[in-house]
């Protein structure tokens, strides 16, 4: 700097001249390159996030590459009033490309175990591939038919669902259609929304017997062929006062720690509705009296009191004081299950007929403590017997139960397995879908713009507020047959390995009696 400062001959000043010339050209270079790279898609140098979305669309783009990728925030457009049931034009993209070296050369997590039963689900169609008339046959116990053509949802009703399980059903999938907008694959499904499942595998098992009407539900059996997905309670359930599952299992995990383990109530818990299975009115007979302690505290549920009472007794995340907690279905699977097994305490569960889209991965002595449903109450007081006797290996149940739902059933995995299983489906159509004459699009504004009450604010507090940044989880493949053997064995010898137990500890039992 000194230099410059003194007087220069007239080549020093040329000279100079070009070296401030030459810097300013370089910084210059370097600012343009910087920006752009946005532009020039096709530039080796680009490591910044780009967004492409239809015209008239906000994006937002981060300054540098050192900044997280930002998520395009797309909020409902409700500027035309609550009542229009329209879909807005040309607002929300039905493509965007996320383009990041960073993000592209980061492979996915890959899914959970649960996704692998995806393939299961959909075997009885492999070879035969779904036609249109398959489909159609699946319309008789329908509640609706789903399309979706070129990202955009399209639904044709049959019959209203109980409660709002069709509404929030359906609002779950167009949640996922915000989430990977584009990416979902044309489709035409039908949903049925009632808890038990329909299409037998006996009337399908003939050698020349068509195949099987593909029929989505939310649970399954042994028995049947229906394709489970993904229950409305994720979204809420407004008429029970059910938060949506992201909320919940915070609160959950706050509940969690309000009690240690050691310090829980050591009984086994269990509340609901008993009148709706015989195996629940069975269960009753397990409640404490004052001849009998069978370790099990039970509770019936009046939702129409409660609801009177403004859900001041029903708060989930207040219910986990108790060291032991019991499921058991009611006229089919419960949705209770994920709540019940999200409460770091041992999941009780009594043998169940129905299964969801996760609870096959479920292993017995990891996840939960098996509970024979022809010996409910001695099988449960052996439970907490054992597990007050073995505090260490309870505790490790209730903790893998609780880990397994809150981090393997998070609302992103919740979305992708929608994804992965409805991809998959779309790929074993042999038909080109298309709109149904008496079908109407449906989209997040016609139905949270005109919703009221406790339906608005779940659905908004729900909303995906847009595109995802990074891609689906990455699924595994099929199970082989061995290996299907072995998750099976697995599960089967776990509840035996109990069973012999159970049946060691009551003999002696007996025998101590006889001898007295």
């Amino acid at each position: 700097m000194e230099a410059i400062r003194r007087p220069l001959a007239r080549s020093s000043l040329v000279a100079l001249f070009f070296a401030v010339l030459t810097l300013g050209a370089f910084i210059c270079t370097r600012y343009l390159d910087s920006s752009t790279a946005l532009i020039d898609q096709n530039s080796p140098t680009k490591s910044m996030l780009t967004t492409k979305t239809i015209p008239n669309h906000p994006s937002e783009i981060p300054e540098n590459n050192l900044n997280p990728p930002k998520i395009v925030n797309i909020p409902l457009n409700c500027s035309l009033g609550n009542m229009p049931r329209t879909c807005p034009a040309n607002y929300y993209p039905s493509k965007v490309l996320v383009e990041d070296k960073d993000i592209s050369s980061t492979p996915p997590p890959s899914c959970p175990e649960y996704f692998r039963w995806i393939y299961d689900d959909l075997w009885p169609w492999r070879e035969t591939g779904i036609t249109k008339e398959m489909v159609m046959s699946a319309s008789r116990t329908a509640n609706f038919r789903l399309v979706i053509l070129n990202g955009k949802a399209y639904v044709q009703t049959y019959r209203k669902s109980f409660q709002s399980r069709d509404t929030f059903t359906l609002w779950g999938i167009l949640q996922m259609l915000r989430k990977y907008p584009g990416k979902v694959p044309d489709l035409d499904m039908m949903f049925d929304c009632v808890d038990w499942p329909v299409i037998k595998k006996a009337s399908f098992s003939a050698p020349k017997q068509p195949a099987p009407p593909p029929l989505f539900r939310y649970c399954g059996d042994d028995s049947t062929f229906d394709i489970v997905f993904p229950d409305w309670s994720f979204w809420g359930w407004p008429e029970i006062n059910i938060k949506p599952w992201e909320a919940l299992s915070e609160d959950l995990k706050e509940g969690n720690k309000r009690a240690k383990w050691t310090d829980r109530e050591p009984h086994a818990y269990w509340k609901g509705n008993p009148s709706v299975a015989a195996t629940r009115m069975d269960l009753l007979k397990c409640n404490v009296s004052d001849k009998q302690d069978w370790n099990a505290r039970v509770y019936a549920q009046d939702w129409l009191q409660e609801q009177k009472q403004g859900y001041k007794q029903s708060d989930l995340a207040s219910q986990c004081v108790h060291r032991y907690k019991i499921y058991i279905e009611g006229s089919a699977w419960s949705v209770s299950e994920k709540y019940i097994l999200a409460c770091d305490s041992v999941p009780l569960i009594v043998k169940p007929r129905y299964y969801d889209f996760y609870t096959r991965s479920l292993v017995p002595l990891k996840h939960y403590w098996p509970v024979k449903d022809d010996d409910k109450c001695r099988s449960i007081k052996y439970a907490v017997d054992w597990g007050n006797s073995h505090q260490q290996e309870a505790q490790a149940i209730g903790k893998a139960a609780s880990n397994f739902i809150l981090e393997d059933l998070k609302i992103d995995y919740v979305y992708d397995y929608m994804f992965h299983l409805l991809s998959e489906y779309s790929k074993l159509l042999k038909y080109k879908p298309t709109v149904p004459e008496r079908a109407v699009e449906l989209c997040s504004e016609s139905m949270a713009c005109p919703a009221q009450g406790l339906e608005k604010k779940f659905m908004t507090d729900s909303l995906v507020k847009g595109p995802g940044a990074s891609n689906p989880c990455t699924m595994a493949p099929p199970y082989d047959p061995a290996s299907l053997h072995s998750v099976i064995q697995k599960r089967d010898d776990g509840i035996k390995q109990v069973e012999s137990w159970e049946k060691e500890y009551w003999d002696s039992q007996n025998k101590q009696n006889v001898g007295t």
